[in-house]
């Protein structure tokens, strides 16, 4: 069994890094500064409610997702890391998932399992590629087994909105990652991803194309909805991963319980 240590006490590493759930405002605060310096100074991204004066990147949904954060007490217990979970009982109180304005979200909600959506995942740019994405895994891992979440879900991004330049990664997650229909959710403003035959796709081109993030998922036995949507007041073109925990291999499980136990 993985280890289910809470992680309302922040839980520390060999790297020196600690990942825990946002206690109070201010750490709502720190996750939204950084969300800030990525999505929007970096990538160019923008919304009704961002704080360009402040520089917080934020919406309406933020009070009702509980928000993990990553920090390395080395350089002034900085937030390095973040990842806002959803559950299925705070989007009822919200009203709404937060991907539901982009995606039919039925196929979901039918099935009567219990689902999280994950969303606004970043880290800053010198802890990319290295132990801090582990750690948002591993705190993941654990709040999962803690509300025992069976589907995980939520909109990944690839930057820009010109879809002709991303037909090649598109075509590839359509014609190999598709979600099975149980669980095929379908973009509101429909943006085929069947752009090229699957025969004319350059496979390895294409991969090296997909965001990390996305690759992560589907390394994880992840799959994707039907139909792309594209934001174009957040500059970029998106996918809705499903993750069904009952499909994953015992491979794929360790990937992300990595550290947690055995």
């Amino acid at each position: 069994m993985i280890d289910t240590t809470t992680l309302d006490r922040a839980q520390p590493t060999d790297t020196g890094l600690r990942v825990h759930l946002a206690e109070d405002e201010a750490d709502v605060l720190a996750a939204q500064r950084l969300r800030y310096d990525v999505f929007v100074a970096e990538l160019g991204g923008d919304g009704p409610l961002v704080d360009h004066v402040n520089r917080l990147e934020k919406d309406s949904f933020d009070p009702f997702y509980d928000h993990l954060l990553v920090r390395d007490p080395a350089r002034g217990d900085m937030v390095v890391g973040v990842y806002r979970l959803l559950r299925d009982s705070r989007a009822r109180d919200a009203g709404q998932f937060y991907s539901e304005d982009e995606y039919d979200l039925a196929p979901l909600r039918a099935s009567g399992r219990r689902l999280l959506e994950l969303g606004r995942s970043c880290l800053h740019p010198d802890y990319r590629g290295g132990a801090a994405m582990f750690l948002l895994w591993q705190g993941l891992a654990d709040y999962v087994l803690r509300h025992q979440i069976e589907v995980l879900f939520g909109t990944a991004s690839f930057h820009g909105t010109d879809v002709e330049r991303l037909a090649q990664p598109l075509s590839l997650l359509h014609h190999r990652h598709l979600a099975p229909a149980p669980l095929r959710v379908r973009a509101r403003q429909f943006q085929d991803m069947n752009l090229v035959p699957e025969a004319e796709i350059d496979r390895r081109k294409a991969m090296l194309e997909v965001p990390a993030l996305i690759k992560a998922y589907l390394r994880l036995g992840g799959c994707v909805g039907e139909g792309a949507y594209v934001d174009h007041a957040f500059n970029t073109t998106d996918v809705c991963l499903v993750m069904d925990t009952a499909r994953m291999t015992d491979r794929q499980r360790s990937l992300y319980t990595r550290g947690r136990g055995a």
